[in-house]
């Protein structure tokens, strides 16, 4: 757990950072995000003490930072940057074993982790080990940059905007990648971005800051459904309804057997499906595989849409949930569409 206690920092006449009093649970991912010149990067740095704060406490588990040896805090925090900062005289292997060397590991475990770690983000050992940084895409460089952060297997992982110089389809990818390795880790990550989407998409909860101070303080679904200044209404979009979906946790009636219909099938069908036993029907495509479902809802307004083909959201990958489960959905991991709609 790291805790910031009234916390401040300076530049000459400027607050970067204004008393600033937050903590970042265990195991959680937690999203700073705002406006640039917000304070975001600088909180960051003042948790490794890259930069001193001016004013107030920072504690990681319970042990005041300031009375820590800087490098050794350092030693306890992976931190990855933007533009990864790989030596780029050094093979991948080296880049990752930097900080297990400097803590005295053996070679055999230095290698073991190396070649464990380059498993984890999707990278061959026998392949890319050898290699060196200019060998490498933008989005491998960036995979090794969290490997070697991870490399002593720290506590703690600071990210200042890590994804933000890939291009959007890269992006998307390692976006995915990264919840794939924190749900196997599950280290204590402050993310800096500015991306409010990857705040939304990556964060258990989300830090919006704006002139140095913290504004909201939540998770994703709270602060989508209680923005709590316009400011974050702005940050959030328009599209602020869509994005709630995302992460709107739903729960699906506890039946056993529903009935099911196909696509082409027309509305009256479903409808009449929809007895007094059955609140719900199941949309099955060509392969008959759930895609999503259709509740009784109100009658057509037009008689025509009786006889027109069936209207109802799906689920593209085919995969629905166990009938009667509790869970949320993410765009664009689970992206809904509209399969018809009536005229």
């Amino acid at each position: 757990m790291i805790r910031l206690q009234g916390v401040s920092k300076r530049f000459g006449d400027q607050a970067a950072v204004r008393d600033l009093s937050i903590e970042f649970s265990t195991g959680q991912l937690t999203m700073l995000v705002g406006p640039s010149g917000c304070g975001k990067t600088t909180t960051l740095k003042m948790i490794n003490r890259l930069i001193e704060p001016s004013g107030g406490r920072i504690f990681h588990d319970e042990q005041d930072v300031t009375h820590i040896d800087p490098i050794t805090l350092r030693l306890r925090m992976g931190y990855v940057i933007q533009n990864v900062g790989l030596f780029p005289h050094m093979t991948i292997a080296d880049n990752i074993a930097t900080v297990p060397r400097l803590l005295g590991w053996d070679r055999a475990r230095i290698r073991n982790r190396v070649d464990d770690l380059l498993r984890l983000v999707g990278l061959e050992p026998s392949q890319y080990g050898k290699r060196y940084p200019h060998q490498l895409s933008g989005g491998q460089r960036q995979r090794v940059g969290v490997a070697r952060a991870l490399g002593a297997d720290p506590p703690v992982l600071l990210m200042d905007e890590p994804f933000g110089a890939i291009d959007r389809i890269a992006r998307e990818r390692l976006q995915n990648e990264f919840l794939r390795i924190q749900r196997e880790v599950r280290k204590t990550v402050i993310f800096v971005t500015h991306d409010i989407d990857e705040a939304i998409k990556l964060g258990d909860r989300i830090a919006i800051m704006n002139l140095g101070q913290l504004v909201q303080y939540d998770t994703p679904a709270a602060i989508l459904a209680k923005p709590a200044s316009d400011l974050v209404v702005e940050l959030l979009g328009p599209d602020r309804g869509l994005k709630r979906l995302s992460v709107t946790s739903i729960d699906l009636d506890a039946l056993d057997r529903p009935p099911v219909v196909h696509p082409e099938d027309s509305l009256s069908k479903a409808r009449s499906l929809l007895d007094g036993r059955w609140s719900r029907v199941i949309v099955l495509d060509e392969k008959d595989h759930p895609v999503g479902e259709l509740d009784k809802g109100p009658p057509p307004l037009d008689d025509r849409c009786a006889s027109e083909r069936l209207c109802a959201l799906a689920a593209p990958g085919g995969r629905m949930p166990p009938w009667g489960a509790s869970l949320a959905f993410r765009l664009p991991t689970l992206l809904l569409r509209l399969l018809d709609t009536c005229p």
